[in-house]
């Protein structure tokens, strides 16, 4: 039996394009001799669909669309991932479900049991858990269809006792299936690796398992789809942030011609950047969007959000303006035509001291004789952000926010000036990876101006300001919001660790007092374990602070 691992890029809710290449993929597979095309998890229409499972035509037309993809499957067998109604009275509306179609029928129907609930998922809120299971047969082979289970470490997660596998066991498989939604993290792979892994072992069965590539908005699915022996050792791994088409010969138990191997894990600057351009590059196409707008103040995290989008969209389409101040120092505005230079796309340069100044002196009779402070400060970014969105508004560019993780976590951002923006580029990169991320760029050539790397940031909206003012050095900040953010350790558990109590203290205090700005923060591209968003969810009105 040959099997064929489809690798996709799904778009959510676009039936014609998502049954378009699945009926391609399938032709393609059935010309490349396979017997059974694997797709992976809600692949009719898209994972995570989230409240378009609430309306009855979407499932109807995923149901219609799957109808469509089994007409043309003739002469191979294929598993399709889609919601599905759930016919019993009692219990949540639908199921998420794998159908397995042979030659254009409907052989089985396969419900997924154990649903997330944690971080980015939320499947128990639309779908009944499985508790029926079975394998499925064909080729004279015994198949154990799970949906992403295979993921989910037991031993981790005691409250769920019901594995699919434990039961499907008891009917002697000869192989397991996964398909599977998970998304990318930058220490995902491993873990993947070795939870799968030791699912073969515990079941001494091979694995084939499928993941989806393709960003959904803040979501990344980075591919990476797997094969297993029956001992647990890796046998081939699909290509990484990119679709493919694979074929395995499975006979008398044994995947043919391959040999074991060892999981062989990019470094995590590395898949951050991939991560982060297919993000950028799924969020254009899948919005019907084309070009992107920034402001470039000659800093590293503009330079290198300005790097990114280039590279994603192709320079020509990518929007650089330079908005110095009466504060903008000499080598920031070069620092920023350096790197347009470099990397060969549009900019304009529109000096904000004209706008700062007609905003102050319209505030005078207010402010009175007020010293200068955050306000005049704030005006100079909301002014920057008048500017671009404005041209965002007359030649349809999308803003893209700058800001990183580290200023995101302690509020060191302006609501309604640099804040602004349709996407986060940087918002789940801290502030020391930017400067990895900016020397990964510049690893053939220089891209990223040196001086824009090398000198102390600084947001230049007051004489000789710098980020160190008010924020301490960026390794000891970062390390801290890592173990809150992340790991989630509390003030006494990073203390113990032996940093400074009342640093702890006051950092703590400011990520949970800048609530209220995520919340009006653009989506932001998820790369860590744990990024601000849908992710993490917590009150903006709180009195805990650890």
């Amino acid at each position: 039996m040959k099997i064929a691992l489809a690798q996709l890029n799904y778009i959510i809710g676009d039936f014609e394009h998502n049954t378009q290449k699945i009926i391609q993929t399938i032709q393609e597979a059935r010309h490349k001799g396979a017997n059974l095309v694997v797709f992976a998890e809600l692949s009719v229409c898209g994972y995570s669909p989230r409240d378009f499972l609430e309306f009855s035509e979407f499932i109807e037309l995923s149901e219609k669309s799957a109808k469509e993809i089994a007409a043309a499957c003739t002469g191979i067998a294929c598993i399709l991932g889609l919601p599905t109604a759930n016919p019993k009275i009692e219990g949540k509306d639908l199921y998420n479900s794998a159908w397995f179609i042979e030659n254009t029928e409907l052989k089985a129907v396969v419900n997924k049991a154990l649903l997330p609930n944690y971080d980015v998922f939320d499947e128990y809120r639309y779908f009944e858990p499985s508790v029926d299971f079975s394998c499925i047969e064909f080729m004279g082979h015994k198949i154990a269809l799970t949906i992403c289970e295979d993921l989910w470490n037991i031993n981790d997660n005691p409250m769920y006792t019901n594995c699919p596998m434990d039961e499907l066991i008891k009917e002697k498989p000869d192989l397991m299936i996964n398909i599977a939604a998970s998304p990318f993290a930058y220490n995902h792979d491993e873990e993947r690796v070795r939870i799968l892994g030791d699912n073969c072992r515990k079941y001494q069965l091979p694995l084939f398992y499928v993941n989806q590539v393709g960003a959904q908005t803040e979501i990344i699915f980075d591919g990476g789809s797997l094969v297993f022996d029956g001992s647990g050792m890796l046998l081939n791994e699909m290509a990484y942030f990119s679709e493919e088409l694979a074929v395995y010969e499975f006979d008398n138990g044994k995947v043919k011609g391959f040999e074991p191997t060892m999981h062989d894990p990019q470094n995590d600057i590395h898949q951050i950047h991939d991560a982060l351009i297919l993000g950028i590059k799924d969020y254009f196409m899948k919005s019907g969007f084309s070009k992107a707008i920034l402001g470039l103040s000659g800093g590293i995290d503009s330079a290198l959000v300005c790097a990114l989008a280039s590279e994603a969209l192709g320079p020509e389409n990518v929007m650089a303006v330079l908005m110095p101040s009466e504060f903008s120092s000499d080598h920031s505005v070069q620092d920023a035509l350096d790197l347009v230079r470099n990397l060969g796309c549009k900019h304009e340069i529109i000096p904000i001291n004209q706008a700062a100044s007609a905003f102050e002196n319209t505030m005078k009779p207010v402010f009175k004789n007020l010293p200068f402070n955050v306000a005049e400060e704030n005006i100079q970014a909301r002014s920057r952000a008048i500017i671009v969105m404005a041209m965002s508004n007359k030649f349809g560019y999308i803003l893209l926010n700058t800001s990183n993780k580290s200023e995101c976590a302690v509020g060191y951002g302006t609501l309604y000036g640099d804040m602004a923006g349709a996407i986060s580029v940087l918002g789940d990169v801290y502030k020391t990876q930017v400067y990895k991320l900016s020397n990964y760029i510049n690893r053939e050539r220089e891209i990223i101006p040196l001086n824009s790397i090398i000198k102390p940031p600084s947001a230049e909206l007051r004489p000789g300001q710098r980020d160190s003012d008010s924020l301490p050095d960026y390794e000891i900040l970062d390390e801290i919001l890592f173990q809150y953010i992340e790991l989630k350790k509390s003030s006494s558990e990073i203390i113990k660790q032996g940093f400074d109590e009342s640093l702890v203290k006051k950092i703590l205090r400011m990520v949970n007092v800048a609530e209220f700005k995520r919340n009006q923060a653009a989506p932001i591209l998820r790369v860590s374990p744990k990024a601000f968003g849908m992710g993490r969810r917590l009150p903006i009105v709180g009195k805990y602070l650890n």
